[in-house]
Protein backbone atom coordinates (compact mmCIF):
# COMPACT_ATOMS: atom_id res chain seq x y z
CA UNK A 1 0.00 0.00 0.00
CA UNK A 2 1.50 3.34 -1.06
CA UNK A 3 1.49 6.36 1.22
CA UNK A 4 -0.79 9.21 0.25
CA UNK A 5 1.02 12.54 0.01
CA UNK A 6 -1.15 15.42 1.21
CA UNK A 7 -0.44 19.03 2.06
CA UNK A 8 -2.67 19.57 5.10
CA UNK A 9 -1.32 22.84 6.51
CA UNK A 10 -2.33 26.47 6.06
CA UNK A 11 -1.16 29.84 7.31
CA UNK A 12 -3.50 29.22 10.26
CA UNK A 13 -0.96 26.62 11.49
CA UNK A 14 1.75 29.19 12.17
CA UNK A 15 3.07 28.50 15.68
CA UNK A 16 2.38 24.75 15.54
CA UNK A 17 4.78 21.87 15.00
CA UNK A 18 4.68 20.46 11.48
CA UNK A 19 6.42 17.90 9.31
CA UNK A 20 7.16 18.60 5.67
CA UNK A 21 8.48 16.73 2.65
CA UNK A 22 9.76 18.67 -0.33
CA UNK A 23 11.36 17.97 -3.69
CA UNK A 24 15.07 18.73 -4.03
CA UNK A 25 17.48 17.92 -6.85
CA UNK A 26 18.65 14.74 -5.05
CA UNK A 27 15.09 13.49 -4.45
CA UNK A 28 13.20 14.48 -1.29
CA UNK A 29 14.07 16.17 1.98
CA UNK A 30 12.08 16.28 5.22
CA UNK A 31 11.92 18.97 7.89
CA UNK A 32 10.14 18.82 11.26
CA UNK A 33 9.73 21.87 13.48
CA UNK A 34 7.59 24.85 14.37
CA UNK A 35 6.11 26.79 11.47
CA UNK A 36 7.25 30.33 12.30
CA UNK A 37 6.09 32.10 9.14
CA UNK A 38 4.54 31.54 5.73
CA UNK A 39 4.96 34.61 3.63
CA UNK A 40 5.39 35.30 -0.10
CA UNK A 41 5.37 31.57 -0.87
CA UNK A 42 8.11 30.69 1.62
CA UNK A 43 7.61 28.62 4.78
CA UNK A 44 10.03 29.17 7.67
CA UNK A 45 10.35 26.14 9.93
CA UNK A 46 12.39 26.26 13.16
CA UNK A 47 13.90 22.85 13.87
CA UNK A 48 14.52 21.45 17.35
CA UNK A 49 18.23 22.32 17.11
CA UNK A 50 17.33 25.96 16.46
CA UNK A 51 18.14 26.08 12.77
CA UNK A 52 15.70 27.81 10.47
CA UNK A 53 14.70 26.04 7.26
CA UNK A 54 13.19 28.07 4.43
CA UNK A 55 10.97 26.07 2.08
CA UNK A 56 9.52 27.28 -1.20
CA UNK A 57 5.88 26.21 -1.08
CA UNK A 58 6.06 25.12 -4.74
CA UNK A 59 8.45 22.31 -3.72
CA UNK A 60 6.14 20.84 -1.04
CA UNK A 61 4.76 17.39 -1.73
CA UNK A 62 3.44 16.66 1.79
CA UNK A 63 2.95 18.50 5.06
CA UNK A 64 0.86 18.11 8.20
CA UNK A 65 0.58 19.22 11.82
CA UNK A 66 2.20 16.81 14.30
CA UNK A 67 2.12 16.62 18.12
CA UNK A 68 4.60 18.54 20.23
CA UNK A 69 7.87 16.65 20.59
CA UNK A 70 8.24 14.73 23.86
CA UNK A 71 10.85 16.11 26.25
CA UNK A 72 14.34 14.74 25.84
CA UNK A 73 15.58 12.51 28.67
CA UNK A 74 17.96 14.20 31.06
CA UNK A 75 21.46 12.74 31.34
CA UNK A 76 22.10 10.85 34.56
Amino acid sequence: MAARLVIAITTQDIGTRITTRRRVSEGFRDAVGVLEAWQDGVLRVRKRDGTLVEIDERTLVAAKVVPVAPPRPRPM
